[in-house]
């Protein structure tokens, strides 16, 4: 693959991926930025979008300032020529273009993407050296950016900052990236990105949910399912305990039988469940149309040519399902579907339109089908066009 410098994405899926950083030079050849460092500052005076503005140090004893958007205009008038850096989160949610970046990245499960951050740096520009916890590329467009990378490196931040900053940061090695060029960086890799000019790079994150919300996850459904009614029970008591008694191996063995089936080892179903809810919560409230569409409204429109499309910003996936045959799994909800819609799942997670020739057939399916599209318009996980 030209995106991966020529390994396939088997080769760097076992060389790489969450282990080494790897620099593709023209990965993107022909590279044209979709987006101009003047729309990114006008997305950054939106409400709802998260940006940043980071103000590295220009001298010895200055330290690192962070400013949160939204951001007035005339603020953008009023920066220094050097040392700031503009960073702006999700723009793949409001620029298609930048949206299209993801196609390159298929080879990788899309469940576990984050968003598609841009920063436009001036000279000097950067967030200083730090580590992510997730995999990022690193698309580099127009401009230079000087990038040093450390794997061994003591982790202790900078106190009192605003901003995850290395105290001591010593490069292992050094690249300056160029328009269309491509690094990879695995997660807990030190880096340091600084603009050697006023530039562009577009940063695909991938994230991965924390084992421990995983975890709360499942033990939280099944806390749910023991209801408030069960309470501990001692009908076993073979007689009377003296005042101030203390609580002792029988209480315990008690609780344990009550409790044994609901802290049984989860099902690897359950974990499954547990995960697709995780990892298909949205990062920012869906906009929900005004006049959702009914299940009869929305196959008319179908029938007539129209289209339904996953929403920018919307997280997808799907699972098997052993009760059920598939479980969709839509901005945080979890949908149980039968097997027949196990097409259409796989349809939406790769966020294909969604046309009349994608319902199935069968009376009872296609009901099912429009039901479950309709529920995913009104709550703005699809969208109309």
């Amino acid at each position: 693959m030209k995106l991966l410098g020529g390994l396939t994405a088997s080769r760097f899926l076992s060389r790489h991926w969450q282990k080494a950083p790897l620099l593709v030079r023209g990965a993107f050849p022909r590279w044209r930025d979709p987006v101009s460092p003047e729309l990114l500052a006008g997305l950054a005076c939106e409400s709802h979008v998260e940006s940043r503005l980071v103000h590295a140090p220009v001298r010895r004893g200055s330290r690192w300032q962070v400013e949160h958007g939204p951001f007035d205009v005339e603020h953008f008038h009023d920066l220094p020529a050097s040392h700031w850096t503009l960073l702006v989160q999700g723009v793949d949610e409001h620029v298609a273009a930048v949206g299209k970046l993801l196609d390159s990245f298929s080879f990788l499960p899309r469940w576990r993407l984050d968003d598609v951050m841009v920063s436009y740096a001036v000279d000097g520009g950067g967030v200083g050296p730090h580590t992510d916890s997730y995999d990022v590329f690193l698309i580099q467009g127009r401009g230079r950016r000087r990038w040093q990378v450390a794997e061994h490196f003591d982790p202790a931040p900078i106190v009192g900052l605003d901003l995850r900053v290395l105290r001591r940061f010593t490069p292992e090695r050094e690249w300056v990236t160029e328009p269309g060029d491509l690094l990879y960086l695995p997660p807990g890799v030190a880096h340091c990105g600084t603009a050697l000019e006023p530039c562009l790079t577009f940063s695909v994150g991938f994230r991965a949910p924390a084992l421990r919300e995983v975890a709360l996850d499942v033990a939280n459904a099944r806390i749910a399912q023991l209801g408030a009614e069960r309470l501990y029970g001692d009908a076993d008591l073979a007689g009377p305990v003296g005042p101030g008694s203390g609580l002792a191996a029988a209480e315990a063995r008690r609780l344990a039988r009550a409790l044994r089936q609901t802290f049984r080892p989860p099902s690897a179903a359950e974990w499954t469940a547990a995960l697709g809810r995780i990892a298909s919560e949205r990062k920012r409230e869906a906009d929900r149309p005004a006049r959702p569409l009914t299940a009869e409204a929305l196959e008319r429109a179908l029938l007539r040519g129209g289209r339904l499309r996953v929403a920018p910003g919307a997280r997808l996936a799907w699972s098997r399902d052993e009760a059920h045959g598939v479980r969709l799994h839509a901005d945080g909800s979890s949908h149980p579907l039968p097997a027949a819609l196990a097409a259409l799942a796989r349809r939406l997670c790769a966020r294909e339109p969604v046309t009349a020739s994608a319902l199935p057939r069968g009376r009872a399916s296609r009901a099912a089908a429009l039901h479950l599209l309709a529920a995913l318009h009104g709550a703005g996980t699809l969208t109309r066009g």
